[in-house]
């Protein structure tokens, strides 16, 4: 991104000092006005709640174009990715820029691989959490634990040990994940195995028994994977924005991700696929259907469609019909073919789609409406499925950290206000109150 020769001028009246603000053009979407010395020069803040005009860095990571509903990663479509690609490749091309060779692909699984094992000592951590802890509480502490366990690697100024940091995190959250559900559901961890891919480990860790082993279906292995994919990662979200502000004060990388982690936590964020099968189970009869809408339009209504609609895309968002595809070949052959959930879904989906109050407001489906029935159908429950979420979006954290961690313009955030409280008043007594 470089500046361009069209420039604004604003003027604070206050002061009556003015400032010419360069724009920037990036290489694909909006230009932006570059507002770096607008305080410094000017004493002029700008007001953008919820940040939704404002870019807050410069990555090379992933483009969206969310009218267009386009998905990029490093400038590969998405569908391209989840029809030929696999996560682990996905994972690299995140993290470097580029695909990687049959070689660059070998090493890097052969690391991922074999970084899976946890320290023997952090499995004891996980047995001062309650029996019926949330995964996800018990995912930000042991994440957030790993610091404590692999200190050797924690000089973020050292590209060895952020790489190594990088390759930890992607390779453990698996093995963490699945000790979270075990743990709550009152089984022994399962250790990951060397000779399973990244995603048929995670089954494996997760259904396995010591009395009993587990043989991952290959369209499981699949769907999982290309869920992966489509999750890994996704621009300047809420999560990856908590990443990086976490890591602009210099924080170790595993803190970083365990804030990314609480953040993903959220029912708006990343706790939306779960909120659509309570949504759907909620509905329970296609006759009902007509009702719920009209509830959905009606403001004084609390009831609201979920995985309809989206912060960034006014369009299809593109990740949403290759799940939902995807949802029909996991239910033939691992599911209930007839599945009530994903017969309520379609035609929830078919209604909306030619409803005028929906068109207008571009209420599109979008990933989170089909991925829940696809992890019910694997048997993951939904106290899981945030779980999963983070598994995938781990690598764009890693990703969106490295980067910011590589950027000489870095500094620590530091957003400001526009105070609306109390102008200076004086101190009372206690006595004259």
């Amino acid at each position: 991104m470089e500046a361009d020769k069209q420039a604004y001028t604003l003027t604070n009246n206050r002061t009556q000092t003015s400032i010419t603000l360069p724009e920037r053009r990036p290489v694909q979407g909006d230009p932006a006005v570059d507002i770096s010395r607008l305080y410094r020069e000017a004493s002029l803040l700008t007001f953008d709640p919820g940040f939704m005009s404002t870019a807050s860095c410069e990555s090379k990571i992933t483009f969206i174009d969310g009218d267009a509903g386009i998905l990029e990663y490093r400038g590969y479509p998405i569908e391209q990715l989840a029809q030929h690609g696999n996560f682990v490749e996905t994972a690299y091309l995140l993290l470097y820029g580029e695909l990687p060779s049959v070689s660059e692909l070998t090493d890097f699984t052969d690391i991922i691989t074999h970084h899976t094992m946890l320290n023997k000592s952090l499995y004891n951590f996980f047995e001062g959490f309650h029996h019926d802890a949330h995964p996800m509480a018990i995912m930000v502490g042991v994440v957030g634990s790993l610091s404590a366990f692999y200190h050797d690697s924690l000089d973020i100024k050292n590209p060895r040990h952020r790489d190594i940091s990088a390759h930890r995190l992607i390779a453990k959250m698996p093995t963490i994940a699945a000790a979270c559900y075990k743990h709550n559901i009152g089984q022994p961890s399962i250790f990951p195995r060397n000779d399973l891919s990244y995603c048929a480990n995670l089954l494996h860790m997760m259904f396995a028994t010591p009395c009993e082993d587990y043989e991952p279906d290959p369209l499981a292995v699949e769907a999982l994977d290309t869920l992966f994919i489509l999750h890994a990662d996704h621009e300047q979200n809420a999560s990856t924005s908590t990443v990086r502000l976490a890591g602009s004060s210099q924080a170790n990388p595993f803190a970083c991700i365990a804030a990314g982690i609480a953040s993903l936590w959220g029912p708006a964020h990343g706790g939306a696929n779960e909120a659509v099968l309570n949504m759907l189970e909620e509905i329970g009869d296609p006759a009902q259907l007509d009702r719920f809408i009209a509830k959905a339009k009606d403001r004084q209504d609390h009831f609201r469609l979920m995985g309809f609609g989206h912060r960034v895309y006014k369009n299809y968002d593109p990740r949403a019909a290759i799940v939902r595809e995807l949802c029909k070949k996991v239910l033939a052959k691992l599911g209930d073919h007839n599945n009530p959930l994903f017969e309520l879904a379609q035609r929830l989906e078919d209604i909306a789609l030619q409803d005028d109050y929906f068109i207008e407001r571009k209420l599109y489906p979008n990933v989170d409406f089909y991925s829940g029935i696809i992890y019910e159908a694997l048997g993951i429950p939904k106290n899981m499925f945030t779980v999963m979420f983070a598994i995938a979006r781990t690598v764009g954290w890693v990703s969106h950290w490295t980067e910011m961690m590589n950027d000489p313009q870095q500094r620590i955030g530091r957003p400001r206000q526009l105070y609306t409280g109390y102008a200076r008043r004086q101190y009372q007594p206690l006595t004259e109150r």
